[in-house]
């Protein structure tokens, strides 16, 4: 156990105990660090059960599953509302949204008729909701219209996308979709302005998650059926293969460490999670990923990553510095997206 982790662990549990006398589990849950020093609480962490149809809460103080929220059918993948008030939940074989407080972890309201939502994302500029139907083979573009209360999100337009659109990227100008074809091995981007698709291109085999630097001139594609990560020059007209990066087996989701540097990828079948400098365009580290790393979450310590555990039904928490595994939290069946409002920049 590292110096860093074991301070931590005595301040959480002092204040948990701290708490626990005056205040139910969730009421005691306090900051540390400058937080703390605020007086403000930590949030929730939320694990979405994809073959459970449930999101478990996850008290950050003492580690435990506090209470389980039901969704609909098969929730993947999650991302906050632009005003930051609701957590989607994209409940792909639901066909429907669950919003969710990030702060409280009650339930605000099930969105019907959005089909098939297996990934999800809001533009920059807060203007399109898209979203990737990963078994209907087709992208759905939706205004975001807050103010209409029954309809916030619009349906535009719906963008064929054979064969498995799996995830989604929008650049820094709200101008491109990138969207990954998992069955077709290839890679497509989409222009806002148009609604239409500007190129599509072949990749390696099963890419998976995307990640656009924050200059958008390189798109990372996770090789779910290969041990690389390919790079692409995507500053240009049309983009350029520059790298091949090797991490491990089944290089599938992204997550920045939100130092404007780094980017960790989970490898599924290594077991592995590596860390990638993106200027440099090489992998310089490589954490443990037990049983089926998926996606991932930074607290905002900036030293500690969350991974969900696919085949383990658990949550695991990785030392960043020390590249251990610190703990892991039991969850319900097949663990997918992961998330908390308390998080490092991405």
């Amino acid at each position: 156990m590292s110096m860093s982790l074991s301070r931590r662990t005595l301040l959480a549990r002092a204040l948990h105990g701290a708490a626990a006398s005056a205040a139910p589990l969730w009421g005691g849950l306090l900051a540390w660090g400058p937080a703390a020093a605020a007086g403000a609480r930590l949030r929730p962490i939320f694990v979405l059960n994809s073959l459970d149809a449930t999101v478990s809460v996850i008290d950050p103080v003492s580690f435990v599953e506090i209470k389980r929220i039901p969704t609909g059918k098969e929730p993947h993948h999650l991302y906050l509302t632009p005003d930051e008030k609701s957590l989607l939940v994209a409940n792909a074989l639901g066909n429907s949204l669950t919003f969710i407080d990030p702060v409280t972890a009650e339930v605000q309201r099930v969105l019907a008729d959005i089909v098939d939502p297996y990934q999800l994302r809001f533009s920059p500029d807060m203007k399109w909701f898209v979203t990737a139907a990963n078994r209907l083979d087709h992208v759905d573009l939706y205004r975001w219209v807050p103010q209409d209360a029954a309809r916030p999100m619009q349906l535009v337009k719906r963008i064929a996308a054979p064969k498995t659109p799996s995830h989604l990227y929008i650049d820094s100008k709200s101008s491109l979709v990138y969207v990954s074809l998992q069955d077709s091995d290839e890679l497509m981007a989409i222009d806002l302005a148009t609604q239409v698709p500007r190129w599509k291109i072949a990749t390696g085999k099963m890419p998976a998650d995307v990640y656009l630097t924050r200059d958008d001139k390189r798109l990372f594609v996770g090789l779910t059926g290969d041990r690389f990560v390919e790079v692409y020059d995507v500053a240009g007209a049309a983009p350029k293969l520059i790298q091949r990066i090797a991490t491990g087996a089944g290089a599938h989701a992204f997550r920045a460490r939100g130092d404007g540097r780094h980017l960790f990828v989970s490898n599924r079948v290594a077991n592995t999670i590596s860390m990638i400098d993106t200027q440099a365009m090489t992998v310089v580290a490589e954490l443990p990923g037990p049983s089926g790393p998926d996606c991932m979450d930074v607290l905002a310590d900036g030293k500690t990553l969350l991974v969900s555990s696919r085949w383990a039904r658990k949550l695991s928490f990785i030392d960043i510095d020390s590249r251990t595994l610190l703990r892991q939290i039991p969850v319900g069946r097949s663990p997918h997206g992961v998330w908390t409002l308390d998080h490092a920049a991405r």
